[in-house]
C-alpha cells in the first residue's frame, strides 16, 4: 500500500537527495515500490530593489517526502541513498503521514497566495514612496509579515506619528 513517509536528510542537500533517490529507484528497478519523491516548497514574494520577486523556499529544511510501498527492499533503497540519515518515526521506524498532513505539506488544501517575507527590521529608517505620506521618512516600529505591513513612526508637525504602510510603499534609506 502506497503511503507518504518523511525522510531526514542533511540540511541543504534535499534536492540532491531527491535526485539521487530517483536515480537509485530507476537503476535498482524499484519503480513499482517508489512512486514519488518531493521536496516540500512554497512560493515566497520578497521585495528586492523595490521589485517583487517570487522565489521557492523549502518549507521543511532537512526533510524529503517519499510516496512508497514500504517493504524491506524499498526501505533499504531509501536508507542507502547518499545524504539520507533515516526515516522520521519512533526509533527510526518509518511512520506514514496522515492524508491531512500530506495535503498541508504539499499545499493541496487551498490555493494559497504567495507569502511575503520582510526585508526590513525594527528600528530601520525608511522613506515612504507612495500613498498620501509619500516623501516622508521614518523609523520602523512594528513588522506584520502576515499582512505585509509595517508600522512606521513618521514625524508630522514635529511629533512622531505611527503610520501603517505596505512593504511595497516604502524603501530603505
Amino acid at each position: 500500500m502506497f503511503r507518504w513517509y518523511v525522510v531526514n536528510t542533511y540540511s541543504g542537500h534535499e534536492n540532491k537527495v531527491k535526485h539521487n533517490l530517483e536515480h537509485r529507484v530507476v537503476s535498482l528497478n524499484q519503480r513499482r515500490a517508489v512512486r514519488q519523491v518531493v521536496v516540500p516548497t512554497e512560493s515566497v514574494t520578497e521585495m528586492k530593489d523595490n521589485q517583487r520577486v517570487v522565489t521557492e523556499k523549502r518549507t521543511m529544511p532537512g526533510y524529503v517526502l517519499v510516496n512508497m510501498d514500504l517493504n524491506e527492499d524499498s526501505w533499504a533503497l531509501v536508507k542507502g541513498t547518499p545524504g539520507v540519515t533515516g526515516f522520521v518515526g519512533a526509533s527510526n521506524e518509518p511512520v506514514p503521514l496522515t492524508q491531512a498532513e500530506v495535503d498541508r505539506l504539499l499545499h493541496r488544501e487551498t490555493a494559497e497566495r504567495p507569502r511575503s517575507r520582510a526585508q526590513f527590521s525594527i528600528g530601520e529608517s525608511v522613506k515612504v514612496v507612495s500613498g498620501p505620506l509619500s516623501d516622508f521618512s521614518g523609523e520602523i516600529s512594528e513588522i506584520n509579515e502576515d499582512g505585509a505591513r509595517l508600522k512606521v513612526l513618521v514625524s508630522i508637525f514635529g511629533r512622531e506619528t505611527p503610520v501603517e504602510v505596505g512593504f511595497d510603499q516604502v524603501k530603505k534609506i
